[in-house]
């Protein structure tokens, strides 16, 4: 499975991946986070997708990563949740914007899917740019995270 756009080519990992990503990840909050999805790919293996964790590559330079990207699974209304994060040095370059588009519109075309979600802290401007720019709308709720944007087919 790949999305691939202008720039950028964006797939999901295996689970002897995210394992090892998680076990190496310093920061507590993101090794907690790793460990839920894969946790979810494990439970739910034929849903695995939707928990799986996303690496955004650059095309250029070849096997560049950028950042990364998930679902937090798949809601039997046919919400997606998406959560996404670049790596310093890439920001401002609108690789988030170009990976946040390609890979909500794959999702849109998916038939268990017909919303695509995503929730950012109030002062976190730049990601709100992001999501105005792929045309998600604020939905009026505020998660745990702070206000909440979606998509809809």
């Amino acid at each position: 499975m790949r999305i691939e756009s202008e720039r950028l080519v964006i797939y999901p990992v295996s689970d002897d991946e995210m394992r090892i990503i998680a076990e190496n990840e310093k920061d507590a909050e993101l090794k907690q986070a790793y460990s839920e999805m894969l946790e979810g790919c494990l439970k739910e293996p034929e849903n695995r997708i939707w928990y799986a964790l996303w690496l955004i590559e650059l095309k250029e330079p070849v096997g560049t990563v950028a950042g990364d990207l998930c679902f937090k699974g798949l809601a039997a209304d046919g919400t997606v949740e998406i959560g996404y994060g670049l790596k310093d040095g890439f920001c401002g370059k609108g690789y988030m914007t170009e990976a946040v588009k390609a890979v909500a519109k794959w999702a849109l075309e998916q038939n268990c899917v017909k919303r695509v979600e995503a929730e950012t802290a109030p002062e976190n401007e730049a990601s709100q740019r992001v999501l105005a720019a792929c045309g998600f709308v604020p939905s009026g709720t505020v998660g745990e995270e702070g206000p909440r944007f979606v998509l809809k087919k």
